[in-house]
């Protein structure tokens, strides 16, 4: 897809190996050929083998192999990293995508990932976020219980998407913090709960939620906005 190429280019962080478009060239190959160097290999092939390269008819018209994603080897300083966001077991792949742009886009420092029941980190999620995860520090642990354990002994606050929480309105975030976002069925692991402090988003009903990838959005929003770190 073109949004992803992009970011992935702009981002300089890992290489793309071989580039695939048709010929004629799409309308968007403008905005992605000034960023291209030569070192990158550009074939043309019809739009069916596009759709075989990424699995997908949704590509565009480019399709891009390019070098693995580059994660984050050591924890988060809260000094340099004071925002950031744990994913505990998101599965939709489309999730993890809309919920890192939002993170993106309102100014997380870093992202915490588990590697066990949860969305890989791929073409499906990458394309989601419309590249800009490649901006992003992403950290995987072993699992939820582990990134908590490393947070709090970094000295994290955390604050906890749930449907029984404080109004998240009405919460004051302190820094350094990190928002956890639970599964889309079952949201926060049990045991997790008592691991900081738990807020909600105001809904007309209580049988009823916001999708994980919406609430995050919004929760991220809130933060940002009230420590001055988006306006």
């Amino acid at each position: 897809g073109v949004h992803p190429i992009i970011e992935l280019l702009k981002a300089k962080r890992r290489k793309i190996v071989t580039l695939y478009t048709t010929k004629p060239t799409p309308k968007a190959w403008n905005l992605i050929a000034p960023l291209l160097t030569k070192s990158i290999e550009v074939h043309y092939v019809d739009r069916d083998r596009l759709a075989r390269l990424a699995q997908t008819t949704d590509h565009q018209s480019i399709v891009a192999l390019a070098t693995p994603f580059i994660r984050r080897k050591k924890f988060f300083d809260p000094q340099k990293s004071p925002f950031l966001l744990l994913l505990d077991t998101i599965q939709d792949p489309r999730n993890l995508g809309a919920i890192l742009r939002s993170a993106y886009c309102t100014g997380v420092d870093g992202v915490l990932l588990c590697s066990k029941n949860s969305a890989p980190l791929q073409a499906v999620a990458l394309k989601s976020s419309a590249g800009l995860a490649e901006h992003l520090e992403i950290y995987e642990a072993s699992s939820s219980t582990a990134a908590v354990q490393e947070l709090k002994q970094a000295g994290y606050q955390l604050y906890l998407a749930t449907l029984e929480g404080k109004d998240a309105t009405a919460v004051t975030f302190t820094r350094p913090l990190c928002l956890v976002i639970g599964n889309e069925a079952t949201g926060i692991s049990k045991n997790l709960l008592s691991s900081g402090t738990q807020v909600r988003l105001g809904q007309r009903s209580s049988d009823i939620s916001y999708n994980a990838s919406v609430a995050a959005g919004i929760l991220l929003f809130l933060i940002g906005h009230q420590q001055k770190i988006i306006s």
